[in-house]
């Protein structure tokens, strides 16, 4: 697996990462935990070294699970993980408490260190930003942990440039993580530009459109009842059927490369920028070594070019969060 730097930073990891929140949460119920260690296992034993998960995913087992995993191969990988919501006291997953107060950041470091089972956090993100707590106090928090050698780098994830180019004057940000894809190039306009020029990494997360560019998803596709897609209005029957037309086009033009959708709608964000990592997600393991099979996929300038023209001319339907998570990105 080749290797990509996170903007100037010197933090260096594989071309694609594995993203761990579905193994645990969002899109159905847990899937076996033994059978999850094995895939994390196996993702490194075919050179993935970058793994994604956040103290709400679950909320807590998915850190246990991918601290349990890497435990013994610590030395291999980069760890990202995020902090910023508060957890329902009553054991639900509420997502729409945040709280990125300095002090709430400290202690879920040491809590996300414990279920890691790591010293150091290889990066750590703001998972949503706060509008009650200034970026400058939040930048600062991390900043803190970084010089008590407890996190290496900081990252943001759908901050909007403002807040990005704040965040980046009191503590330098290494990664932005936000959703980016061929059927989601909002990115394209202010960030990814801001990003270029402060050299910050990018790290696109549902680079496969929660699964939908795989092309294994159509308008009758039942998704269990504790999916997060089944609120999302992108997933509803209609604008499954009407997007269809974009995992066409793609099905069409991997033909033509010999690959699978998912390796050319992968292989399209990694031709955008050599700073991009993408961190497809996935439970089984033929999946993980289709994605991994994107990175050896090259898209001249004449195949991007009329991706380009062949996916403009399609809309894609229904927003990409429902209402009350929307609120919560670009601020």
């Amino acid at each position: 697996m080749k290797k990509r730097k996170l903007g100037k930073s010197n933090l260096e990891v594989s071309a694609i990462g594995l993203g761990c929140m579905g193994m645990s949460f969002s899109y159905g119920p847990p899937a076996d935990k033994n059978e999850m260690i094995s895939l994390i296992r196996s993702a490194v034993e075919r050179g993935v070294t970058f793994f994604d998960t956040a103290e709400v995913y679950g909320p807590f087992t998915n850190e246990e699970l991918v601290g349990e995993a890497l435990a013994p191969l610590r030395d291999q990988v980069v760890i990202a993980t995020k902090f910023g919501f508060k957890p329902d006291p009553n054991g639900g997953t509420r997502w729409s408490v945040l709280d990125s107060s300095p002090e709430h950041i400290k202690e879920v470091a040491e809590a996300s260190l414990k279920r890691l089972r790591t010293d150091v956090i290889d990066l750590f993100y703001q998972h949503r930003v706060d509008p009650n707590v200034p970026i400058e106090d939040v930048a600062g928090a991390v900043k803190d942990l970084i010089q008590q050698g407890k996190v290496k780098h900081f990252g943001l994830s759908e901050a909007g440039v403002k807040t990005i180019r704040r965040a980046h004057k009191v503590q330098p940000v290494t990664a932005l993580q936000s959703e980016y894809s061929l059927w989601w190039r909002e990115p394209e306009a202010e960030v990814i530009p801001a990003l270029e020029e402060l050299g910050i990494g990018f790290v696109p997360f549902s680079p496969l459109g929660k699964g939908f560019l795989t092309g294994k998803i159509s308008e009758d596709t039942q998704f269990d009842k504790t999916d997060f897609r089944n609120v999302v209005p992108r997933f509803t029957p209609e604008n499954r059927k009407t997007n269809q037309a974009m995992v066409d086009l793609i099905g069409k033009f991997a033909k033509q490369k010999k690959a699978t959708p998912a390796q050319i709608a992968l292989a399209w964000v990694l031709a955008q920028k050599p700073w991009m990592v993408p961190i497809p997600g996935t439970t089984k393991l033929h999946r993980l070594e289709e994605n991994m099979g994107a990175a050896a996929i090259e898209l001249t300038s004449e195949d991007l070019r009329q991706l380009e023209t062949a996916t403009s001319k399609i809309s894609v339907q229904g927003a990409r969060y429902p209402e009350e998570l929307q609120k919560l990105v670009g601020r």
